[in-house]
């Protein structure tokens, strides 16, 4: 075993410390800016109707689990989500994978990709809700046009960066285009393509919840605009809460996976 020199520990004590410090500093800036928030509701330094108080929120989620709405409600915006991120995943990578075979295609539909991607993605939805009615088939193709555009646009851009020197030495043994895909362009942009389904999950979330709030009759966006409608500020803060975590968690398993396949691919290296 090699033995581990007196700095050497010293330099892990140091992450150790550092590491120690910024987790201690975040759940007392959180704890800190609770316990504040319900002293000032307590006190009457703010107004408790209008900006709630963190045991108003806990005691409105006890209600609504106690009744199983809220599941109703988070599983609706969930299951959007996920569809519309899958969709948006698959449709990204299939059209820069066409862009990328033929570059008069490209040129052709470059100039449109921006205006679309540039184009508000709330301007839409009312068009949507005409086009396919007041249903959950709007709200996902809602949150697919908000991420679609640019991923499109950020993969394709990827996989013209890669070495074209790989892609010449593909043709130099007599490979295909298919081949100069399938073992160079798509193996290397797998980090981009994770990258971006990392902004991806984001984006589709925000297009549900915009998709939510203009035609749906449940889900979290749906709570909110509800919530604000009759002044229930409980539910929406609670709703905005429960949106944050939900969008925590979808990026934390992303995060899994791309980790996972970092991990997976330096032990094959090795």
């Amino acid at each position: 075993m090699t033995d581990i020199s007196p700095e050497q520990i010293r330099y892990l004590n140091q992450i150790k410390r550092h590491v120690y410090i910024v987790r201690t500093a975040r759940i007392f800036i959180l704890f800190g800016f609770l316990i504040l928030w319900e002293l000032a509701a307590d006190t009457g330094i703010i107004d408790s109707f209008i900006f709630s108080s963190p045991s108003k929120i806990v005691r409105c989620f006890r209600e609504m689990v106690s009744d199983h709405t809220i599941f109703f409600h988070i599983w609706t915006t969930l299951y959007e989500t996920i569809i519309s991120f899958l969709l948006v995943t698959a449709f990204s990578i299939l059209a820069a994978v066409l862009l990328w075979s033929s570059v008069k295609l490209s040129e052709i539909l470059d100039p449109y990709l921006v205006v679309l991607n540039s184009l508000p993605k709330s301007a839409l939805a009312p068009l949507l809700i005409v086009w396919l009615g007041a249903n959950s088939k709007t709200i996902i193709v809602a949150g697919m046009s908000v991420a679609i555009f640019g991923s499109i646009l950020n993969l394709y851009t990827e996989f013209k960066t890669i070495d074209p020197e790989k892609i010449k030495l593909i043709y130099t043994l007599h490979g295909t285009k298919r081949h100069a895909l399938t073992k160079v362009i798509l193996p290397g942009s797998v980090p981009a393509i994770i990258s971006n389904m990392k902004v991806n999950i984001g984006l589709c979330l925000v297009g549900v919840i915009i998709g939510e709030f203009l035609a749906a009759r449940n889900g979290l966006g749906y709570l909110i605009i509800y919530s604000s409608q009759v002044f229930k500020m409980d539910w929406l803060l609670m709703s905005i809460l429960l949106l944050c975590i939900m969008a925590m968690g979808l990026y934390a398993l992303i995060s899994l996976a791309e980790k996972w396949y970092l991990k997976r691919n330096n032990s094959g290296i090795r």
